[in-house]
């Protein structure tokens, strides 16, 4: 298994939009994993899972426990891991994609992340780099889902809460024992310079923000995958800066 990459942070700070455009920016073998019930990642990459025949896991793992009634003495780990495999893993030319999904049922996901987190590891280790978008919030962090992190981005707008939310990561991460071997900060478009200056002196690493581009307000309005955005375009360009500065590719790569 190569590199697990986690985008973290409040809700619309640009999570989904930085995890779309980084797949676009890594050539290797890589699987997305969205682990947001909202759905954003795969609207964002032009993927239907239905009209391509494939389930979200809390709607994989909804039929399987109706299938389930009345039935004994069967190993439910390797059922379940072939459904994740066949049921919910959508495979295209440049990456593979996982959603954990909307669940319409009375409930917490702590089912359907037990599932994610149960496989993982299985999962993933054909890639040699797993991105992985996080729902708003620290829940995730709480349900140990990943715990085992090489890249830690968190993706904050200028706002007092987006700001404490750094500290909260922190200390979560800490308490937990989540492990992760690089933590940056990213900032989205709406940092100016003048508020960038708190970022770079927060006393963690942190690496530029997302330049504004209105071509993906467009994108994502008219619905259109952001695979497609213009190879000049300024959210694509300060996402391959960021990244290079991470380590995770060549200055000039595509």
């Amino acid at each position: 298994m190569g590199d697990v990459i986690v985008c973290t942070g409040r809700g619309g700070t640009g999570k989904s939009t930085f995890a779309a455009l980084a797949s676009r920016c890594l050539n290797s073998p890589k699987l997305l994993i969205d682990m947001d019930p909202d759905e954003s990642l795969a609207d964002m990459l032009g993927i239907d899972l239905e009209a391509n025949g494939k389930k979200t896991i809390s709607a994989m793992l909804y039929e399987f426990a109706r299938e389930r009634v009345g039935r004994s003495g069967y190993n439910v780990f390797s059922e379940l891991l072939s459904r994740v495999l066949d049921d919910c893993l959508y495979r295209d030319g440049g990456f593979d994609f996982i959603s954990l999904g909307t669940k319409f049922a009375v409930g917490c996901y702590c089912a359907p992340d037990a599932v994610l987190k149960d496989f993982m590891p299985t999962v993933v280790q054909d890639y040699e780099e797993v991105i992985l978008d996080s729902p708003a919030g620290l829940e995730h962090f709480n349900r140990k889902v990943v715990v085992d992190i090489d890249d830690l981005f968190v993706i904050l707008d200028p706002s007092e809460k987006s700001v404490k939310h750094i500290r909260r990561v922190l200390d979560i991460a800490k308490e937990l024992r989540v492990n992760y071997h690089h933590l940056y900060l990213v900032g989205n478009y709406k940092f100016t310079e003048e508020t960038e200056e708190y970022l770079r002196s927060s006393g963690e690493t942190y690496l530029a923000r997302i330049e504004y581009d209105p071509e993906v307000k467009e994108y994502n309005l008219k619905g259109k995958p952001l695979l497609e955005l213009s190879e000049n375009s300024p959210a694509l360009q300060s996402v391959k800066e960021i990244l290079a500065k991470a380590g995770l590719i060549h200055k000039g790569a595509v």
